[in-house]
């Protein structure tokens, strides 16, 4: 029986939440192919397809007895192991008393079963999730690099390969080893099984199709996963491109490496004596790279920095009596005391908005670390006109861009863009200023805010609703306060809450240790939501009975958090740090409440206290936003 007559025998009994729709037999894989098809398909499932081969203990004790034995690697050398999926060749060296391992590979679930196996076996080492392209290690910081288990060559263009070795170069120390296993595509090119099938365990079968894309480079495969009693639970695509021996040593060559050697063959073992596939016959291959000449200099001239403040000249309309108070002064205070510590900067502060402008182009600042939230003239409609300045007088900055807090600062927008990501949120009715008779959520309690806001304007203790009369009563006390604004009906949240912090950028993530609001202490007749008072009325009972605590997640509760964060991020366009809230509903489910770019910098705040619980402290956490923001720029400090 051919696979295609298997494929259309076996058909699910019925359709459940579990079927995955096949889109059957097809002449070209190649069409079929998602140009960044490895964003999704390195799983759970692809540890029980491949686990035969990337989860036997064998094939990973015989590729660090090859490494250890080529890569002439000590067992105090800094050690990358780039795309290293679930850890194991890192766990293996670190078994053998190897220190000073780091892990990275783009997949965030590998990363994290990394994580677990390693706290498991009481195993330092670091991983972290990075596109190979783009993983911000400090230059010349490693003594040897792995890229093991045929982990190169899955990008749609052969630049974005060479993307990935020019950064090893770059994090390579002088004379450091690349240790490079890849597929011999010379032997595959010939050698490649077209069609095969195998039972992985007794529930589940695995057919794969593969075929040479249209310029003889690429393997194109496809693999459909069968589940019994339920069907199809996967269809996916995915490539490599294939190098031969002659062209990985010209490729090498070409970008500075030398002593170029190819030790031997890899051949992997089955656990089940079926399908190898790309794990076939492989390269083994160590290089070193350039020798990198340093230049010894006496001095080191500190980088100047000019730091963007608010007003305290100006009145405030968020700040607690509408203007800078003991509390802001304080924190000014705080910022000023901990940025003194970085000696590699030389800061200089603007905090006067009427001669902003003119001191800009007199003055013209090196590099801006903008920390103005309270926008131009303390107005927060104008927190966006801030950077937009700076980017009109072409002067770098630090943080979001002035398109990504105009969207964030409207929530309906921020919302929408969610449900795209099949993020969840709230239930929410927008009502518009002219509009006379909104419609009237059908769920109470629920959560009257503005739609345009930031810093809780709007949100007391007489905004959590039970009734429609309590509601109308609300939305036209808010009408009178913000007049000419749109609100939202909000669906109520009663679960617990939580904050996800990201520093960095995309390739150089760092994620805080998440934060919960603790409301146990509130008094029972206040809501428990973080309201106005909580945050800019020192005398409410609000003020001191909120906390906050470091959050304990199941894991699969944290990953999805993060995942969703970063998603965010990325599609928000957020620079250098961004924090989002999230509530759980009545069921449990957790939804979105708030996506915040250049959020709340100050010492007391969320992001701080994150910060703390990854055992930074304040001048720390301020350095990694300023230096994430700098590199962006490629500012060499």
């Amino acid at each position: 029986m051919t696979t295609k007559e298997f494929l259309k025998k076996i058909k699910p009994k019925e359709k459940s939440k579990n079927f995955y729709p096949c889109i059957g037999p097809i002449s070209d894989l190649e069409k079929h192919l998602p140009t960044n098809w490895w964003n999704g398909l390195f799983d759970s499932l692809y540890l029980k397809t491949d686990g035969d081969v990337v989860e036997n203990a064998e094939n990973t004790i015989k590729d660090i007895d090859l490494v250890i034995k080529n890569g002439k690697i000590n067992f105090n050398d800094h050690i990358l192991d780039l795309c290293c999926g679930q850890g194991r060749h890192c766990i293996e060296l670190a078994k053998r008393s190897f220190k000073n391992i780091t892990g990275v590979d783009n997949s965030r679930y590998l990363i994290g079963v990394a994580k677990k196996r390693a706290l498991q076996m009481n195993l330092d080492i670091d991983f972290f999730a990075a596109d190979a392209r783009k993983v911000k290690l400090q230059a010349s910081s490693m003594d040897t690099v792995i890229l093991m288990g045929n982990s190169f060559g899955y990008f749609e263009k052969e630049e974005d390969d060479i993307a990935v070795i020019q950064n090893i170069k770059r994090i390579l120390k002088s004379k450091g080893t690349l240790v490079l296993d890849i597929v011999d595509g010379g032997w595959m090119m010939q050698n490649f099984e077209p069609r095969s099938w195998e039972w992985i365990d007794q529930k589940h079968l695995v057919c794969r199709e593969r075929s040479l894309s249209s310029e003889k480079r690429r393997i194109i495969s496809r693999e459909v996963v069968i589940k019994n009693e339920k069907g199809i639970i996967a269809d996916r695509f995915y490539a490599e491109r294939l190098y031969t021996l002659d062209q990985i040593f010209k490729l090498l060559k070409d970008l500075g490496y030398t002593n170029i050697v190819h030790h031997t063959n890899v051949i992997s073992s089955s656990s089940r004596g079926q399908d190898l596939g790309m794990m076939a016959n492989r390269l083994f291959i160590t290089a070193k790279a350039p020798e990198k000449f340093t230049h010894l200099t006496l001095s080191k001239k500190q980088l100047d920095i000019t730091v963007l403040l608010g007003d305290p000249s100006q009145s405030d309309s968020i700040k607690n009596e509408g203007k800078f108070n003991v509390e802001d002064f304080l924190t000014i205070k705080n910022l000023k005391e901990s940025l003194s510590k970085l000696t590699k900067f030389k800061f200089s502060y603007i905090d006067r908005h009427g001669s902003l402008l003119q001191k800009l182009q007199m003055q013209r600042p090196t590099f801006v670390f903008n920390l103005c939230d309270e926008g131009f003239n303390n107005d927060p409609f104008k927190e966006l006109h801030v950077p937009a300045l700076l980017e009109m007088l072409q002067i770098p900055y630090s943080g979001a861009s002035p398109s990504t807090l105009g969207i964030c600062y409207n929530k309906a927008l921020v919302r929408s863009l969610a449900i795209t990501l099949g993020i969840p949120v709230p239930l929410e009715t927008y009502v518009d200023t002219s509009d006379q008779g909104a419609s009237l959520p059908s769920i109470f309690p629920a959560l009257l805010k503005p739609n345009l806001g930031d810093g809780s304007m709007g949100i007391t203790q007489e905004a959590l609703v039970h009734n429609p009369e309590q509601l109308i009563n609300y939305l036209f006390k808010m009408k009178e306060t913000f007049p000419n604004r749109a609100f939202l009906v909000q669906e109520f949240l009663p679960g617990r809450e939580f904050t996800v912090g990201i520093l960095g950028n995309i390739g150089n993530y760092k994620i805080l240790p998440m934060l919960e609001v603790d409301y146990s202490h509130l008094p029972p007749n206040l809501p428990q939501i973080l309201s106005y008072e909580s945050k800019w009325v020192p005398t409410s009972p609000f003020w001191n009975q909120i906390k906050y605590k470091k959050a304990e997640l199941l894991e699969k509760r944290e990953r999805e958090l993060i995942d969703r964060s970063l998603l965010l991020f990325e599609r928000l366009e957020c620079k250098d740090y961004a924090r989002f809230d999230f509530r759980e509903d009545s069921q449990g489910e957790v939804k979105l409440l708030e996506a915040n770019p250049n959020p709340g910098w100050c010492f007391d705040g969320k992001m701080n206290l994150m910060a703390e619980y990854d055992n930074l402290n304040y001048a720390r956490f301020l350095e990694i936003i300023l230096q994430s923001a700098l590199e962006r720029y490629n500012f060499k400090i």
